[in-house]
């Protein structure tokens, strides 16, 4: 199992200042982690405009063995600056491959847009094929595999991730499963990353605590108005061992990062969760 973290679970600490990027690659070079995803979401800096940082970034990750896995970035093809959004796009591929990153998520609707009705939903499919095809395009002459992920509430479920993966029609247009993030639309994990990890580039291992009723602050409603709030993997509500066994024994061999997004201090959520998903791992 080729197991990593996402930066994007040390967002807490890069906001207060106690940790920068470079401190996160030394962390994962200290770690049962084996590969670094970069997560420009909670990122803190402006990385399309400090050429430094990145340089900074490649020399401490060569420096302290850590690869450098995947890279993550926001995207809205609704949005009506379409070829801004695609160049800022291209932008980011350009510094995924000055990192020597092989993977690249990005997305393609804004995380929090909900579709209102089947015509939207088909109207939307139909406007995000295009952009998607061509930053693919973009990414093969760098030689980088894109993806999209289920993520957020419009391309989260299953199906639609699913049916963009086959009318991109690229061999380097694949899906950055995320085992948790189903639940945000109310799918079961145990059902949909079965039928979607034929796609998969890249795994996301997340734990979320389930709840049919609203605990406090901080819990994300889900399409059903289910809530949900992020664990440590291995210890919320969804079936870790199945899921684990099911990417285990469907002889997925490429990245696994986990995403930790829990309450407690991100370095012990992530120590302890690779240490569950690296035993769970073993066992079945």
């Amino acid at each position: 199992m080729k197991i990593g973290v996402s930066s994007y679970s040390f967002s807490s600490l890069f906001a207060n200042g106690t940790m920068t990027i470079l401190d996160a690659i030394d962390w994962v070079a200290e770690s049962q982690a084996t590969h670094l995803e970069i997560s420009i979401a909670g990122f803190g800096r402006d990385i399309l405009a400090e050429p430094e940082l990145v340089d900074e970034m490649r020399a401490r990750a060569t420096e302290r063995g850590v690869t450098l896995s995947n890279y993550v970035t926001a995207a809205d093809f609704r949005d009506d600056d379409l070829a801004g959004q695609i160049a800022t796009v291209k932008a980011h591929l350009d510094v995924a491959h000055k990192l020597g990153i092989p993977y690249f998520r990005h997305d393609v609707v804004e995380w929090g847009w909900k579709s209102a009705n089947q015509a939207e939903v088909e109207e939307t499919m139909a406007r995000i094929v295009a952009p998607t095809q061509e930053i693919a395009d973009y990414a093969a002459t760098l030689g980088i595999t894109t993806s999209a992920e289920n993520h957020g509430f419009f391309i989260n479920n299953s199906e639609r991730l699913r049916r963009l993966v086959h009318e991109v029609n690229r061999p380097n247009f694949k899906v950055t499963l995320d085992i948790g993030n189903f639940l945000c639309v109310d799918e079961l994990p145990e059902s949909s990353v079965p039928q979607t990890l034929p796609y998969a580039s890249v795994v996301h291992l997340k734990d979320f605590y389930i709840r049919d009723f609203r605990p406090g602050d901080g819990w994300l409603n889900t399409l059903a108005n289910n809530h949900i709030r992020g664990a440590i993997v291995g210890y919320g509500d969804i079936p870790m061992k199945r899921i684990i066994g099911i990417v285990k024994h469907a002889g997925f061999d490429g990245p696994i990062s986990i995403e930790f997004e829990g309450l407690e201090d991100p370095r012990l959520g992530l120590e302890v969760g690779l240490k569950n998903a690296t035993r769970i791992w073993d066992e079945v």
